[in-house]
């Protein structure tokens, strides 16, 4: 196995089991980090729609969440407030009027995670098709404007 993979399937692990995992010795891998202004409802959204696990969470003094840590696969995304807290420069995607970016997701059944995502309310902007690139994919926005691809590579023939 990978060195930076069996780190994060530990870091996982860790996670899953309810602990902050030490930050020593990480070697690098990528970590989006998403602006919700309902952390909570976010993390819950992208659970029921997307299939991702919740790995942490860290509360706001309000009772809701400041932060959010979920796992797919041997992906870590983190969620994170938006609004005046912080460094005050964060807005929720929809604020934005435009897409300003995307989270390409790989899944096993396009298909399958496409009719899952569009269940739980997800706004489906491109139905499951086959891309030109060697890709089968969907696009669609959760409730707070974020932009999301689910893909899965086509067999190369």
């Amino acid at each position: 196995m990978h060195r930076k993979t069996a780190w994060l399937l530990a870091y996982q692990e860790t996670l899953l089991r309810g602990r902050i995992a030490p930050w020593s010795n990480v070697p690098q891998f990528l970590a989006p980090y998403l602006f919700y202004e309902d952390v909570a409802g976010a993390a819950h959204f992208l659970q029921t729609a997307f299939g991702f696990q919740l790995g942490f969470t860290s509360p706001d003094p309000s009772g809701g969440l400041a932060h959010a840590q979920l796992l797919h696969g041997s992906g870590l995304l983190m969620l994170g407030h938006a609004g005046s807290g912080g460094l005050g420069l964060v807005k929720k995607a929809s604020s934005l009027g435009a897409l300003h970016a995307a989270v390409y997701v790989f899944v096993d059944d396009v298909d399958a995670h496409h009719e899952r995502a569009k269940g739980a309310g997800a706004k489906v902007l491109l139905t499951p098709a086959d891309q030109p690139w060697g890709d089968r994919m969907y696009c669609a926005v959760d409730p707070e404007g974020q932009f999301w691809m689910f893909a899965r590579r086509l067999a190369v023939g």
